[in-house]
């Protein structure tokens, strides 16, 4: 069992020795000044208020986080639908709990609109 993991032993190692050599090579041999610019930098305009002294709004957190959490919803739909089929004895109860899941996914959704978080300002 161990002439068996000694080559797989041995491909770590030398990763690793490659990946370290690597990263100390370019730490080494690497300009020692920043490389470009670090300003902040907006669709081709440099802002006119400095990041530190402007602050986002909260909205704009809010509908991102909204986006991620029904775009993660939404695909979960996929294997579901491909996978139905196999599902031939227990198809209605696979539905049924489709419905339910897509049912709240559906009152959340009004709950945001009737709330005002999908307006933007």
């Amino acid at each position: 069992m161990t002439d068996s993991l000694l080559p797989a032993l041995f491909t770590l190692a030398f990763a690793a020795v490659v990946a370290a050599s690597m990263l100390l090579l370019s730490w080494w041999l690497g300009p020692r000044r920043m490389p470009y610019d670090a300003t902040p930098y907006e669709c081709g305009i440099v802002p006119l208020d400095a990041v530190e002294q402007h602050r986002f709004s909260v909205r704009f957190y809010l509908v991102a986080m909204i986006f991620i959490l029904f775009d993660v919803e939404a695909a979960f739909l996929y294997p579901w639908a491909v996978t139905l089929r196999d599902f031939a004895e227990t198809r209605l109860f696979v539905l049924a709990e489709m419905m339910v899941f897509l049912g709240i996914l559906v009152v959340g959704f009004l709950y945001l609109w009737w709330r005002g978080a999908l307006e933007w300002e």
